[in-house]
């Protein structure tokens, strides 16, 4: 009998800084039919995880990894798990088309070990569809054979485990973007966070081949501006207190037709208030993707802002229905590459090891003092 101890960090699903680690006895006798066991290799964390937890209960984050007690039965009362992008390595498996020693990306607990039930196996990958995972999409269920997918570097691991399932979001924002928008002025909050710049990167450079007119400004801190500028994913970069010179003499918004659109990766309310204030009716769509600022005092209200909520799975789901698959990948991995090459000297790898650093670097992460240029690399031993 095989018994695999599985390090798992859980957090207080009420007051995000409270966290525990806790050991999770793994047997691997009693894996069922079509049950895989994954190993973490490493996984990345950004603000994006930290979105996980801070609308854990709204989007239904908490449900996919759900923290157990010793029994393994009950849920562990008020906890959770926050969940992030990484690699595994398949350690144990009940599935005949799963073999031990494959590696897989894709949506992992922070934990050492994670026991799913494979379906939907395909040359490209497979899904958990374990009766325990509470899923708001499949889109989170996939993971990806590294052998088989294109995007897959194993020299620029750190870029994929940080970027990559960032840059899903911006892939298929755009995409949604450019179907809709005309010749305004596109803003995007929180510019120097990873799904904005990469969002940026592709407004801007596909502009051109679009024959759009739309301008592509970023919106940051001010000891962000000179990072957002040097990127050179936007066409302009303003502070947030800087909002005045949106509709200040030499830009476009003193025309009587002028409109700006704002992608909203942070979730100020306050942000948005003063927005609104400033370019009035000019302001004529508002779409809410992330909570980058999830400290924020103030949250925006959807239906009063009369506001979208963008659903990246959704997205998704629907391009690779439509485009397939493999056309799907194809292309996302070609946009990835050109965006990795864009930014590759703005960014530098920081490793992180054992459960004592992932909780500080989560913490630092909660409290906005992780540093924003790091490519985190996260691994359990």
């Amino acid at each position: 009998m095989t018994t695999i101890k599985s390090q798992q960090i859980w957090v207080d699903q009420q007051n995000l800084a409270n966290t525990n680690v806790v050991s999770r006895d793994i047997n691997i006798s009693d894996l069922q039919q079509d049950e895989v066991l994954l190993e973490t290799d490493s996984f990345g964390f950004s603000a994006n995880n930290i979105t996980y937890a801070a609308l854990g209960f709204k989007m239904g984050y908490w449900g996919f990894f759900p923290a157990k007690s010793d029994n393994d039965v009950d849920e562990a009362h008020g906890f959770g798990i926050v969940p992030v992008w990484g690699f595994a390595t398949v350690k144990a498996s009940c599935h005949s088309d799963i073999k031990v020693g494959e590696k897989v990306f894709g949506y992992l607990p922070m934990a050492s070990h994670w026991v799913i039930k494979a379906g939907k196996v395909a040359p490209h990958g497979f899904s958990d569809i374990h009766e325990k995972r509470k899923s708001i999409s499949p889109v989170y269920d996939q993971y990806l054979r590294c052998a088989a997918d294109p995007g897959y570097d194993k020299n620029r691991e750190a870029w994929q485990l940080n970027f990559r399932p960032l840059y899903m979001t911006s892939f298929v924002l755009d995409d949604y973007v450019a179907e809709k928008a005309n010749n305004e002025t596109l803003l995007l909050s929180s510019a120097s966070s990873k799904t904005a710049l990469g969002t940026a990167q592709l407004l801007k450079d596909q502009k051109a081949s679009r024959n759009a007119s739309y301008k592509v400004v970023g919106l940051t801190s001010k000891q962000n501006v000179d990072m957002v500028k040097a990127s050179g994913c936007y066409d302009e970069v303003y502070s947030y207190d800087e909002l005045s010179a949106l509709s200040s003499e030499g830009n476009s918004s003193k025309s009587s037709d002028a409109r700006y659109w704002l992608l909203d990766f942070a979730a100020n309310g306050t942000l948005i208030n003063d927005l609104t204030k400033q370019l009035g009716d000019s302001l004529s769509d508002v779409t809410l993707i992330g909570a980058t600022d999830w400290k924020a005092q103030e949250k925006p209200n959807p239906k009063l802002l009369n506001a979208e909520i963008f659903f990246a799975p959704a997205r998704v789901k629907l391009r690779q229905h439509e485009w397939g698959h493999e056309a799907f990948l194809a292309k996302y991995a070609s946009a990835w590459k050109r965006f990795e090459e864009k930014v590759s000297d703005q960014f530098y790898e920081q490793s992180h090891r054992g459960a004592d650093a992932i909780t500080q670097l989560y913490l630092e992460t909660l409290n906005g003092t992780a540093q924003t240029k790091a490519l985190n690399v996260v691994t359990f031993d």
